[in-house]
């Protein structure tokens, strides 16, 4: 008799365990509990076939169509440098100074070399109507008419060539202030006021909001179904939103690392995208037959996506499926269901499997 007292504690053991992991299965989704086997109101629907659009989908990245890297075209000290990072500019306003002093220096140089070009131009005139006068009536030989003609046309090259060289550095004056070429916001400042700027060296990064614009990469298979001015989806997160992009330019040359073709597609000045945020952009390429239920027939129990399918006496049986695309609070079901089955869509959370079912109402999926 001893020698059965473990095995009888064993089974007493097991059973209340049991007992433990059926009641924690029939609690429903809001604090009721449902026995196995109890009636359920839900919701039914018959699964149909539908017509569902083929879609294809690349990551991509905002940009602004209007960029601009603002750099100085002297070499010089950065006087002043008062705007920030975020701000908003208008076409005109003044960025930056550098400092003039070594283009001021040169401007100085080649005005006095215009002066005396001019001054010798003006000697070189007089000698030359002088000398016209008496080579008129020969008073002197042609050889020395010729030196004082050669001379005179000397001094006009040798003025327009100084004034050719002021003017230059007249002009270089005017790049001392950066101006904004366009609208826009301040996105990037990479020097600060005392830095020396020199040409081909950014100092600010310009952008214009108002125009933004996504850059993507696709295969030649999609790239071959797109013309400019089709209509694509964006989604920011994974989400399905409202923003709705046109294609904007397709390049033809394929990256030969990737053999994908960059496209870019144009966003409404509504879609509140800002550069460098990454979205994920769906191309159209046709339609396919398939099935979808609504958002609310799906569930996930211990971690296995599912739906409540009723057989012909309306008890339902949890079924493992493999999902797809969500829109219009729609499910694409790639795996897992079969049109004509029926499906529980409301009050999914309070059922277990081997539950009957009394609908309230039905419709078609």
């Amino acid at each position: 008799m001893k020698s059965k007292t473990p095995v009888l504690s064993a089974v007493i053991a097991a059973s209340m365990v049991f007992g433990v992991f059926a009641g924690c299965s029939d609690k429903a989704g809001k604090g009721q509990t449902v026995a196995s086997g109890q009636t359920v109101q839900a919701t039914l629907i018959t699964v149909e076939k539908a017509v569902l659009p083929v879609v294809s989908t690349s990551p991509g990245t905002v940009v602004a169509e209007q960029q601009a890297q603002i750099a100085s075209r002297l070499m010089g000290f950065i006087r002043e440098l008062n705007v920030q990072e975020g701000q908003t500019v208008s076409a005109g306003q003044r960025l930056f100074t550098v400092d003039p002093a070594d283009i001021q220096g040169q401007m100085n140089m080649s005005r006095a070399g215009l002066l005396q070009a001019e001054a010798a131009l003006a000697d070189a005139r007089n000698d030359y109507e002088r000398f016209g006068t008496l080579y008129k009536e020969e008073a002197i030989p042609k050889l020395q008419w010729d030196k004082i003609r050669l001379q005179y046309q000397v001094s006009q090259q040798q003025v327009a060539a100084a004034r050719a060289a002021f003017d230059t550095s007249s002009a270089q004056m005017k790049y001392a202030t950066v101006t904004a070429p366009f609208a826009g916001v301040i996105t990037q400042k990479m020097a600060h006021a005392g830095d020396l700027a020199a040409p081909g060296r950014p100092v600010l990064v310009l952008e214009n909001p108002d125009h933004m614009q996504v850059q993507t990469s696709v295969t030649a298979e999609v790239f071959a179904k797109l013309k400019p001015g089709s209509e694509v989806s964006i989604m920011q997160d994974g989400q399905q939103g409202d923003i709705v992009g046109k294609v904007a330019s397709l390049v033809p040359a394929t990256d030969p690392v990737t053999h994908s073709h960059l496209v870019k597609i144009d966003l409404p000045r509504s879609a509140g995208l800002s550069s460098g945020v990454f979205v994920q952009v769906a191309f159209p390429l046709g339609t396919r037959e398939g099935i979808r239920v609504p958002v609310g027939a799906i569930l996930e129990r211990a971690g296995i996506t599912g739906v409540f399918v009723a057989d012909t006496e309306a008890r339902v049986q949890y079924r493992m499926v493999r999902t797809g695309q969500t829109s219009g609070g729609m499910v694409e079901i790639q795996a897992g269901l079969n049109p004509g089955e029926r499906v529980v869509t409301s009050s999914a959370t309070a059922l277990q499997s081997g539950d009957k079912v009394a609908s309230q109402g039905g419709g078609n999926g």
